[in-house]
């Protein structure tokens, strides 16, 4: 079966993150976030996918290249401007043929059973299928209410609370038959959730929910991002780690050096080559990137630092994220969802809190923020 999965997205929730790298390459657990879709599409057979991309195109070409290394077929096509959710796949209509395709969205991370979800397409004969999640607040969302056999009866934005009907929402997959993409104008921007699918419901075309329990987070936002890293650790949901395991969820990779006074607790990441100094401490749900050095007496806690991240002496990072090749010198406090860029140097004592965020390649003199 073939896929088609939408990453072209700015990322702009996410910055500064995103502003070198886009979203869905982002580390999750020390790989891209998308090399985790594919590997879970392939899981059920889909391993010809094509990827719609838009922003920094470029970086998904130098990493997966044709697929092969991940024993694959990628196809990757790029918008010249955006087109929205359902414009991007009509972008890349000619490499899905014409049997059913599944297309993701490049920022949710899913354990969902994607062979159930065919096979119950296929069953009920739908021209779309829409993978619906549950929420607490269904007045956030886009509500999708069904008749007694899953077929979609409507579309509800938003609605007030006297019209709320149901709890499930779109949850950004869906199977669809390819022949509905012909009604789509090229080149423009067009929306699967606003514009397509109201449309074939008002045609009397057979869509069809599909209700699921699974495992589902939308990776937009900073909480999010710390939010499934901390959900893969705690093992709430299966997502591979590439390290060996030494019991408590504690996941030590290759070349690693901690000193024998420093003090690791799991679940927990250390990835190859980091070196953790003397009375260090690294706390619970920590993630540390490859090549990731933390100094004497540092402390980290229930936080990201990326790859060859340089953490100073008596650092103390709380729930945040250190983005790949930032230095902190000594006693910096980073704390409350704060967010530094790549490639930072800030110098001793800064205090970054409130849930800033700063620039890439900012230079930051000692002593000058305490926010």
């Amino acid at each position: 079966m073939k896929g088609a999965m939408l990453v072209g997205g700015f990322g702009t929730r996410l910055r500064p993150l995103t502003i070198t790298i886009p979203k869905p390459m982002l580390p999750l657990v020390n790989r891209p976030f998308l090399e985790i879709e594919l590997l879970h599409l392939k899981q059920y057979g889909v391993d010809d996918v094509v990827l719609s991309t838009g922003y920094l195109p470029a970086i998904f070409d130098e990493y997966f290249g044709d697929g092969s290394k991940l024993g694959m077929n990628l196809v990757r096509v790029a918008e010249d401007k955006p087109l929205g959710t359902c414009g991007a796949i009509k972008n890349v209509a000619e490499h899905l043929g014409r049997e059913p395709v599944i297309v993701c969205n490049g920022d949710i991370l899913t354990d969902l059973d994607v062979g159930a979800l065919v096979k119950y397409h296929k069953e009920k004969g739908a021209a779309v299928t829409i993978t619906l999640t549950p929420v607490e607040d269904p007045t956030a969302y886009g509500l999708v209410p069904l008749d007694e056999e899953g077929r979609i009866i409507e579309f509800l934005e938003k609605p007030s609370w006297d019209q709320v009907v149901t709890n499930l929402i779109n949850a950004g997959t869906y199977v669809l038959d390819p022949r509905v993409l012909d009604q789509v104008p090229p080149g423009e921007n067009y929306s699967f959730e606003r514009q397509l699918f109201p449309d074939l419901l008002a045609q009397g075309e057979p869509m069809y929910g599909f209700p699921s329990d699974c495992y589902w987070l939308d990776l937009g936002t900073p909480e999010k991002y710390l939010a499934a890293h901390h959900d893969i650790l705690e093992g709430h949901v299966d997502v591979p780690i590439d390290s060996r395991s030494s019991g408590d969820r504690v996941f030590i990779g290759e070349g690693v050096k901690i000193d024998e006074s420093a003090r690791i607790y799991g679940p927990l990441l250390v990835g190859n080559g980091v070196e953790i100094g003397p009375e260090a401490e690294v706390g619970a749900q920590t993630c540390l990137g490859d090549g990731v050095k933390v100094g004497a007496k540092a402390h980290i806690e229930g936080s990201v630092i990326l790859e060859g991240a340089v953490i100073g002496e008596g650092c103390s990072i709380d729930h945040s994220i250190i983005g790949r090749g930032t230095v902190l010198g000594p006693e910096v406090r980073v704390a409350e969802l704060s967010v530094l860029g790549d490639n930072i140097e800030a110098g001793g004592e800064n205090e970054f809190r409130r849930g800033i965020r700063i620039w890439p390649s900012t230079i930051i003199e000692a002593g000058k923020i305490k926010f």
